[in-house]
């Protein structure tokens, strides 16, 4: 039982429905019961896009517009820096390393600069670890770097210390050409990293109002990254268009690819699958593994309803990687308890092809893997995981990918992204707001000492107390 999306991507949600094999898997009335409710988010969700609530979506247009800047200006400073570094976290971070896994080499850094078309190097300081930063700029030649700023308001805290600290870099070794090797993506208007830009003359791109991070990848936030190191960002664009196209005009739960994924993630959430793992088979999309975490768990994890109702929904996202982790987490997907629902994504053709050699002195145990293929081995690995978690009666679906391209990487990020969008409406929840991670940001700036947050420090302090008083601290 599959449902074949136009150019490309297949959704098999064989593992998902009732069987002989997986009795308790969904009637395929189960499903049509959904079909009105899906019919009034798509309405929905149509109105909301038209007013400009759902930006990934309705940029996409207009953002291809803007491509010809990006690339023009990605051609120009690539010959001249070694190392490309972007300065970002949360999905100004994961989008950008997520789409590089997946279409540039994967060994990409270690290869001579010939082999990478003469590109920089690329990397992605998304943590303060200040062992790991710090070795990082020990590592590479200031004169010869480029650092790209990515923070929408400029208040992101760990972005603007990691900005401060290379800009005093660069200041010191580059001298008055430092502004050459700092760009910007930021609010086109506001915030705190664009007068800063505006007035030391930092190249800036800008990111759309109204868009969240883990939305934000098929921007400047990540298209930039992609057009400096190489990835055909106009290929990317053209499978999100089609992807977005398809989704917005089909209807029907079992045409449209994101109301059919969003349907089985709801039923599967309302008969107690609290989890949700998403387990790529390939090691190019491992990444990609992280910056879906980050969608669904920022995106539907939420206290309230659209009604200020508590009601503490979402599922958990579990990054997993096939066949590394068949040997590390599938043990606790068939046997432990049935709180899962099991996303696979495959590739049809790679665009490599190892043979295993054939050898008769071996012993027969294992001479049956010679004159096979690493890709068929990786393809029985992956069969033989969905057989064994129908027989364990687990629900499970799989994304197909006929090549890893940028057209089918484009098709997948909006897939993912309008699946998401679709379950925050049948959850009845804001899918585009991270409250909680609101509250954590404030506590930082408190503790850090920014005026006006000193009535929250004092209030975190006391809780510290409090804690201290309750407990017991174990030291050596």
């Amino acid at each position: 039982m599959e449902n074949q999306v136009r150019a490309g991507i297949t959704i098999d949600y064989t593992g998902m429905m009732s069987s002989s094999q997986n009795p308790q898997g969904f009637e395929k009335e189960e499903l049509l019961e959904l079909q009105n409710v899906l019919d009034q988010a798509q309405v929905t969700l149509k109105t909301r896009r038209a007013a400009g609530e759902i930006d990934f979506s309705m940029l996409l247009t207009s953002v291809k517009t803007e491509l010809v800047e990006i690339i023009e200006y990605a051609n120009a400073v690539a010959p001249k820096f070694e190392n490309f570094v972007v300065l970002g976290i949360g999905g100004s971070a994961l989008g950008p390393l997520a789409v590089h896994q997946a279409l540039n080499h994967y060994y990409y850094n270690d290869l001579s600069p010939e082999k990478r078309g003469h590109r920089p190097r690329f990397y992605v300081l998304d943590n303060i670890d200040p062992v790991r930063f710090n070795e990082l700029l020990q590592m590479l030649d200031p004169l010869k770097t480029l650092f790209n700023v990515i923070s929408k308001s400029g208040n992101t805290s760990e972005t603007m210390a990691q900005f401060l600290i290379v800009r005093d870099t660069l200041r010191r070794v580059c001298g008055e050409h430092y502004a050459e090797h700092i760009v910007v993506t930021t609010d086109k208007e506001k915030g705190n990293l664009l007068p800063i830009a505006l007035k030391e003359g930092f190249r800036r791109f800008v990111i759309p109002a109204g868009i969240g991070g883990r939305f934000s990848e098929l921007t400047p936030v990540g298209l930039l990254a992609a057009a400096i190191c190489g990835i055909d960002v106009e290929k990317l664009m053209d499978g999100a268009l089609g992807m977005d196209q398809w989704i917005r005009e089909t209807q029907g739960v079992f045409s449209n690819p994101a109301q059919l994924r969003a349907a089985l993630a709801h039923l599967s959430w309302q008969k107690g699958k609290n989890i949700s793992v998403f387990m790529p088979y390939a090691d190019g999309l491992k990444t990609m593994a992280d910056w879906y975490a980050q969608l669904w768990a920022e995106s539907l994890g939420k206290r309230h309803d659209r009604h200020g109702r508590v009601v503490n929904v979402g599922q958990t996202p579990v990054k997993a990687l096939g066949v590394t982790d068949q040997h590390s987490q599938v043990q606790l997907y068939a046997e432990g308890p049935d709180d899962k629902v099991i996303t696979f994504v495959s590739v049809v053709k790679f665009k490599e092809t190892v043979e295993i050699p054939i050898d008769i002195d071996l012993p027969e145990d294992i001479q049956f893997l010679g004159g096979r293929t690493l890709e068929e081995l990786l393809a029985a690995e992956q069969k033989a995981t969905e057989y064994a978690l129908t027989l364990a009666g687990r629900q499970h679906q799989k994304i197909i990918l006929p090549i890893l391209d940028a057209y089918t990487v484009g098709q997948l990020l909006l897939l993912l992204e309008w699946e998401t969008a679709y379950m925050g409406e049948l959850l009845n929840i804001n899918a585009f707001d991270q409250p909680g991670v609101e509250e954590g940001k404030n506590g930082t700036y408190a503790l850090m000492g920014r005026k006006g947050y000193e009535a929250r420090k004092q209030d975190i302090e006391e809780y510290g107390k409090i804690r201290y008083s309750l407990g017991k601290v174990i030291t050596n």
